[in-house]
This record gives structure tokens, sequence and C-alpha cells, in this order.
């Protein structure tokens, strides 16, 4: 189990960098903090927007999942 805030799907998308500052992604239902990546500024990240999971896109991305590894775990998603 885990001691992080619980976030839903609408919470989520706020956090897109353009509703609030905060650029937020989530996988395999953890949120990522992704404001400090240059690869995620203005909330877009090549064809993919922040503020919505991300996990059924990861298949065709050129990394791995380890690439959430940088980011700070911020919430569950709900």
């Amino acid at each position: 189990m885990t001691d992080l805030p619980e976030y839903t799907r609408s919470q989520l998308a706020l956090r897109n960098g353009q509703d609030k500052p905060q650029i937020w992604i989530a996988y395999l239902g953890i949120i990522y903090d992704v404001t400090e990546s240059r690869l995620w500024r203005n909330g877009k990240h090549y064809e993919h927007w922040a503020g919505q999971d991300l996990t059924p896109e990861l298949v065709d991305a050129p990394h791995t999942e380890t690439v959430f590894e940088k980011f700070k775990k911020v919430g569950v998603l709900k």
C-alpha cells in the first residue's frame, strides 16, 4: 500500500500545464510530476498531452517504463 494521495482523472486532467502550472502524467496507476522536464514544456511531449493516463501509450514509446524512475511520484490515480 502507498501513502500517496489519491487523485481522480478529473483532478489529474487539470495538471496539464495549461489549467494549472503542474504537469502530471499517470502510468500504471501512479501519478508522476514531470513539470521540470524540458521534454514536457507546456504540457506536451511529442504527440502526448499531460494530465492523463499514458499507460496504453507506452507501447509506442521509444523508451521503457524505467523513464518514470527519474520523476517524483505525487499520487495514485483513483
